[in-house]
């Protein structure tokens, strides 16, 4: 079976990001360090156990000290807080993640603001947001926007003037998107459109766009029709749809239409496979890169 030659291979480009990470833990190891990573996981949302058992598996075969702790569903949000102090005050941990969703009775963002800046490898506390705003490189990027950064520049995408439409205005991953591609700088500088549910006319804007960033959240949103011929299709969404032949009566897919998509684009992302990986190696990244801040290299 031939693999059409416009995709953006994420699995590939990621191994690419682990074996430089893993060069840098080695760097650190050899002065008596080791980057360590702690998760907070609150409940038993089947999506989020499977996360952080890819994140914990990753920080092992990289040589990271990691560990997860796990709460009941009807944890108080100050039983959380008090957890998420310990841990920043807690020399061992160079990176605090604490897996999203949360249950409803808790504050994502009071919990964001929690954890120290220093240690918030998601980027998403109101500092890191800040900084990113600002384009102070000082601070930790979001690990999906800035994976998709990572895929662009990679596959020897020019963001340089480009028209990018970015569909979504999420705190994860459209807002910190638009604000990572319209910096003034080397692999940014672009003419960034942000659409969301309320924008008129989304095709046309699609339409006329270089590059496409897709994370609506929308099941294959993104058609044929809405696409520039040649245009760079990144694919964030990940949704669940009915799939009566399937063991579970469902499939996952993107936000994009990838069989009617695929063959018009430049380039573009496959799910899964394409922006998933990267998000985890971002996030490794980000964990090493602390360390070393944390230990003075």
């Amino acid at each position: 079976m031939t693999v059409p030659s416009n995709l953006i291979d994420g699995r590939a480009i990621a191994e690419q990001l682990h074996q430089e990470t893993a060069q840098r833990v080695a760097a650190l190891k050899s002065r008596g360090f080791a980057p360590g990573l702690a998760f907070v996981r609150v409940g038993e949302d089947p999506a989020s156990k499977v996360y952080v058992g890819m994140k914990e598996k990753t920080c092992a075969r990289l040589g990271f000290l990691s560990a997860t702790q796990v709460l009941p569903a009807t944890t108080t949000e100050a039983e959380l807080l008090a957890l998420l102090h310990r841990l920043n005050a807690d020399p061992q941990w160079h990176g605090i993640l604490v897996q999203a969703p949360l249950p409803r009775h808790i504050s994502s963002s009071r919990v964001f603001a929690t954890v120290l800046p220093s240690k918030d490898v998601d980027g998403f506390h109101p500092e890191n947001v800040g900084k990113l705003m600002l384009g102070d490189p000082s601070g930790f990027v979001p690990c999906t926007p800035g994976g998709v950064q990572e895929l662009l520049i990679r596959s020897g995408v020019k963001t340089d003037g480009a028209e990018v439409v970015v569909l979504g205005r999420g705190d994860i991953v459209g807002k910190p998107m638009t604000s990572i591609l319209c910096q003034k700088g080397e692999h940014a500088n672009a003419t960034v459109t942000l659409c969301h549910s309320r924008t008129r006319n989304i095709s046309e804007h699609c339409r006329r766009a270089d590059v496409v960033i897709a994370a609506m959240g929308v099941a294959e949103f993104l058609k044929a029709d809405m696409v520039k011929p040649g245009a760079v299709i990144i694919d964030v969404g990940v949704n669940r749809v009915p799939s009566p032949g399937s063991r579970d009566g469902t499939r996952l897919v993107g936000d994009v239409d990838f069989a009617r998509v695929q063959p018009i684009a430049g380039l573009i992302t496959p799910n899964p496979g394409g922006v998933g990986p990267m998000t985890i190696a971002m996030l490794m990244r980000n964990t090493v890169r602390a360390a070393e801040m944390a230990t003075g290299q």
